[in-house]
C-alpha cells in the first residue's frame, strides 16, 4: 500500500447566494498551494488549501487536512471533508 500525498487549492463561486465548489488545482508543495490560495482569493469569494493523502493503488482517500482557508469558505467545508 503506497500512499500519495497531494496538494491542491479548492476554489469557491456564488452561486443563487451560496456558496458552492468550484475549481480545483493542484500544486506541487503545501506552501505552493497556500500560496496559489491566498493569490486566488482576491479574485474569488474563498478559497481553501488542501492536502489531500490517497492510497495510491486503489484511490481510497486516506486523509484531507486543511491547510489555510482564505475569503469565504462554507461553514461545513471541513466536516464534508471528513465525510468524504
Amino acid at each position: 500500500m503506497t500512499m500519495r500525498t497531494t496538494f491542491l487549492v479548492q476554489t469557491f463561486v456564488l452561486k443563487r447566494k451560496r456558496l458552492l465548489p468550484g475549481d480545483r488545482q493542484v500544486s506541487p508543495t503545501s506552501s505552493g498551494a497556500m500560496k496559489r490560495a491566498e493569490a486566488m482569493a482576491t479574485r474569488m469569494p474563498g478559497t481553501a488549501a488542501l492536502q489531500i493523502m490517497a492510497d495510491d493503488e486503489t484511490g481510497e482517500l486516506e486523509r484531507a487536512t486543511i491547510l489555510g482557508q482564505y475569503g469565504d469558505v462554507p461553514d461545513d467545508f471541513a466536516e464534508s471533508l471528513q465525510a468524504a
